[in-house]
């Protein structure tokens, strides 16, 4: 695959404020073998060449210079993939700018939709046709819900999230809804308060032990269509999984999983908390503590053993396996908007929200950037705009261009 080394890298001048450990690193030392002895596919190599090279001599770069007292650096440019632990930043801001526009003064609430690890072997061969399927039944069952007039009788606004990690890499399927604790009447003509989003009422929006079993229907129901349409592509039974109808007969009999918080603060905290969901990687580079010795050790919480915080050492190898679990389909879009905010009608109903409410406009665009930066540690150059000069806080000016070492690379 031709990546290259840890070395090189390091000789031409990976930039400052990078962790001391990151995926690339993994990549770099351990992505060549890793191709060699295990099946990969274009998209897999794709993302490995993208990472290694991201905000190296590779992908070019400028030189900044201070205006204030002429210090200088290296500034390599980003990957931009998607896949990329340090290039979800600016496309994070970005977003977050846009969703602020679209929140609504009301209560919002977070609600988790989790697929049974028994699909993860039919998941892994069918992932661009079953993750829309988790995105599609999350949709519609939240959908039933909001429509019934004993839970809201109304249109809610909902943002969708899809993450297939958990947090030791395994696979572990699930999408983060925010919606809102109301909703649009059908006739348009008011705005419908949820009952658990009034004082004194239940928390929770609704009742999840029916959301969960809706869920399972709406999602089983979907599996079954596309199985009678010839439409999944099923391991054979030497892998010593079950037939796709003795599948889905244990599915039905399977406790599927909701989880539904309590109502946020305001728009806000929602933004706040949509910032740790949205444009992430299955590990930040946080978490990774030591990467040598064909071994990587990082952090991880433990939900099991009341959040607590502790190490796992994978093989290298095993380490790239499951990251590579976590790739995207080309194309697919894992942050989905429906009801309110849906992309057909978005501007008109928010607008009729927004009246309705005693709130015609839209929240200010402000601080998107601090929400990108702050976990991402906008090294040096890599695309980051007005560069501030780490000695004396002035603005860097670029004074020259670098060349990219090597041919530009697909990170798609």
């Amino acid at each position: 695959m031709a990546l290259p080394s840890p070395r090189a890298v390091a000789a031409a001048g990976d930039v400052g404020g990078r962790a001391r450990f990151e995926v690339a690193d993994v990549v770099r030392a351990y992505g060549n073998e890793y191709v060699r002895t295990h099946p990969t596919t274009g998209a897999h190599r794709r993302v490995l060449r993208a990472i290694a090279a991201c905000r190296t001599a590779a992908l070019g770069g400028h030189v900044e210079q201070c205006d204030a007292c002429g210090q200088r650096r290296i500034a390599y440019n980003s990957c931009r993939n998607r896949h990329c632990p340090k290039c979800q930043g600016k496309e994070r801001a970005q977003w977050m700018a846009g969703e602020r526009a679209m929140l609504l003064p009301v209560p919002y609430f977070h609600l988790v939709f989790t697929l049974p690890h028994a699909l993860n072997p039919l998941i892994r061969a069918n992932r661009r046709l079953l993750c829309a399927l988790l995105l599609r039944s999350t949709a519609r069952t939240l959908a039933t819900f909001a429509r019934d007039p004993r839970h809201l009788g109304a249109e809610p606004a909902v943002t969708m999230v899809l993450h297939t990690w958990g947090q030791t890499l395994e696979e572990h399927y699930h999408v983060h809804c925010i919606v809102s604790g109301g909703g649009l009447s059908g006739d348009h003509r008011s705005w419908v308060t949820a009952p658990s989003a009034q004082k004194g009422r239940r928390p929770f929006l609704f009742p999840v032990k029916a959301l969960s079993k809706v869920f399972r229907g709406k999602f089983i129901a979907a599996l079954e269509r596309a199985h009678r349409l010839d439409q999944l592509r099923y391991l054979v039974h030497s892998a010593g999984l079950p037939s796709c109808d003795n599948l889905i007969a244990r599915l039905r009999q399977h406790h599927w999983v909701v989880y539904s918080k309590p109502p946020f603060g305001g728009p806000e905290q929602v933004l706040k908390y949509l910032s740790r969901y949205t444009h992430r990687v299955a590990i930040s580079n946080r978490r990774i503590l030591f990467v040598g010795d064909g071994l990587v050790r990082f952090e991880y919480r433990n939900y099991a053993d009341h959040s607590r915080t502790k190490q796992m050492t994978l093989p290298a190898g095993e380490f790239l396996r499951r990251f590579l679990l976590h790739l995207v389909p080309k194309g697919f879009m894992r942050i989905r908007h429906y009801g309110i905010t849906a992309n057909c009608h978005r501007q008109r109903k928010l607008a009729r929200c927004r009246e309705l409410l005693g709130h015609t406009q839209p929240p200010p665009t402000t601080g998107g950037e601090s929400i990108a930066t702050r976990d991402q540690g906008s090294a040096a150059g890599s695309d980051s705009g007005a560069a501030r000069c780490p000695r004396c806080g002035a603005r860097m000016r670029v004074i020259d261009i670098i060349a990219p070492a090597a041919a530009p690379h697909d990170t798609s």
